[in-house]
This record gives C-alpha cells, structure tokens and sequence, in this order.
C-alpha cells in the first residue's frame, strides 16, 4: 500500500547494474524516470547507475556499459533501483546488503525489479512482509528467504518504503506507479502515453493472463471495457457488463479475467479510483460531486475506498498534489 509522503523537492536515484545483466531490465527504470526530467514534470530528479566495484560491466547482450560510479552514491540517494539479479541467483555480499539496510534506514526507498528482489528481500528489510518476483523464481525466493511471503502473482508490491515487482514488463508498471505516488496520475499518465504503455496496471493485477488486454475496441469485451471506461458514474455491476457484452454474467466473469487478469467488481473500482485521484489532482470539485461522478454510492462508500487503497483519505490526497505542484 502506497504511503503519501510529502513530495521532496529532487530526487535522487540510483540503479544497480552487474555484469550479465540484461539491457531492458535497466533500461526500464532509466527510461521510465528518465522521461520525469525530459517531460518537464518536476524539477531535480536524476538517475545515476553504480556497480558494485565502480568499473563497467558488460550487458547479456554484449554491450560494455561504463560511466558508471561506485557503491558510495548509495549513501545520499532518495531511491535505489534494483533492476535484476544474476539468473543463478547468488546471495550478495554482506557489504552488499548493509549499504541496502543503511539507505533503508535513513528513509529511502528501496526498489527491487524482477530478480532484483532477491537482494531486497536478502537485506532482511522485508521480513514479515510480503514481496513479489518473477512468477519463473518465486519457489525460489520463497525458499531462500521463508520470513517473506511471496506472492507469486502479483505484478508489484508496494509497502511505501520497500516495492518489489514482477517481470519484465512488470517493471514499467512499477516505475510508473512510482512516479504516481510522488507526482500524481497525471505525470503518470503522461509518461506512459509517450511511452505508449498502460497508463495503469494495479500491483495485484495477475502477472499472467491468457488473453494480453488490446487497446483495441474491437470485439465484444474491448467494446464492453471502452464503455465501462466512459461511464464510470453508472452501475456497473457484472451484470451490467454482461448485458453490454451480449454474454451470461457466468461467461462474461470467466472471459474478463481471462483478459484482464481481474474480476469485473476489482477492476471497475480499480478505475473509479484512478479517475478520483484524476479528478482531484486537477480540479476543484467537492469530494461529493467527485464520488458521484466516479460512481459510488455514497461519499462514505468512496472515503473508505481510497482511504483503504492508497493509505490517505481524498482530501488529504488532493492538499498534497495542490500544495506541492
């Protein structure tokens, strides 16, 4: 669960490289909070890669990737990024997760990507909680580290200061959600539409799903999820669905997570919530008109739902993006 802390006026990351690592898992987090800077969103955010020795290292790929600092950057970052792990997944360093625990324990945010949560989780900063990886090493992690729990279908895990996340692709997830917290939907929004990736994906959205969700309007359940999307102020309980969709309620639940990975109920809230959080980041609407243009039932329904999911009630949401932009 997201904690809404006061926005800092830089931010300072850093991401972890080693040899073998793959290009995309670091080009995720570079691009991702890269694009904060080059978008104009805030001001003072900088992302600086470290390995272990300070010396360059060389990609799966075969790509030399230098420039590169040393361990120490780690001691003032506001962030640290841990984009993947070796495949063979070798416990790190004392001194390795000593420089985890110590920027945990000033109040950075520590961030593991795929793999990377095996470092994470190895800092002993996740004992009791629970913590996400690639579905492929899950057994693993849990079997390495039985004082987490792992939740193997998660796409991302979020305790506001420790995030894991699942693979690849997962990772853009992550970042964005990231940058959600601390600048609100809509710089998130804005990154992922020059980026040209889902605005949105919740954390507990499964990591695999059958049917990869199309952002196409083509066919009864994209038709469906593009009215759903334009009439959030309406009843849309699974039967209404269906009924748009021409299916049996039955069907149309069973064909809907197939496609998204969320049942109809989870995934309409999911999206009432993010148009809240939208609608009170940019405008002045009260929390009344707000809850009944997102479509719930009542201001008491909608309080305790965003209260529930982002740790924070709406006003206290909405002081934070207003005061700090």
């Amino acid at each position: 669960m997201p904690i809404f802390d006061e926005i800092r006026p830089t931010m300072r990351i850093t991401i972890h490289v080693f040899d073998g690592i793959t290009t995309f898992h670091l080009a995720a987090p570079l691009l991702t909070f890269g694009e904060v800077s080059r978008q104009n969103l805030a001001e003072g955010w900088t992302t600086t890669v470290w390995s272990s020795d300070g010396r360059p290292v060389r990609a799966d790929e075969g790509v030399v990737i230098d420039d590169l600092v040393g361990p120490d950057m780690t001691a003032s970052a506001d962030v640290l990024v841990f984009p993947s792990w070796p495949v063979h997944l070798p416990a790190p360093e004392p001194t390795f997760v000593d420089r985890i625990r110590e920027a945990h324990a000033r109040g950075a945010t520590i961030i593991g990507l795929c793999l990377g949560a095996f470092p994470v989780v190895a800092s002993g900063i996740l004992d009791g909680r629970t913590a996400t990886t690639h579905w492929a090493a899950a057994t693993a992690l849990a079997e390495q580290y039985p004082t987490v729990q792992v939740q193997a279908d998660a796409l991302y895990l979020d305790h506001g200061d420790v995030l894991t996340s699942a693979g690849t692709a997962s990772a853009l997830d992550a970042c964005l959600h990231l940058i959600r917290t601390r600048l609100g939907s809509t710089a998130a929004t804005t990154i992922a539409r020059h980026l040209v990736i889902a605005p949105h994906r919740d954390g507990d959205q499964a990591q695999y799903i059958e049917r990869p969700l199309s952002n196409s309007a083509d066919g009864p359940m994209g038709k469906t999820i593009t009215w759903a999307l334009a009439n959030l102020n309406q009843p849309l309980a699974v039967e209404d669905l269906a009924a748009h969709a021409s299916m049996s309620p039955r069907n149309f639940s069973r064909r809907f997570r197939e496609t998204t990975g969320l049942s109809p109920a989870r995934w309409v809230l999911i999206h009432r919530l993010d148009e809240a959080r939208r609608l009170l980041e940019t405008t002045t609407w009260s929390i009344t008109r707000i809850a009944e243009a997102c479509g719930f039932a009542s201001t008491v329904t909608f309080r305790q739902n965003f209260t529930t999911h982002f740790n924070t009630t709406p006003s206290s949401y909405r002081h934070r993006f207003t005061t700090t932009s």
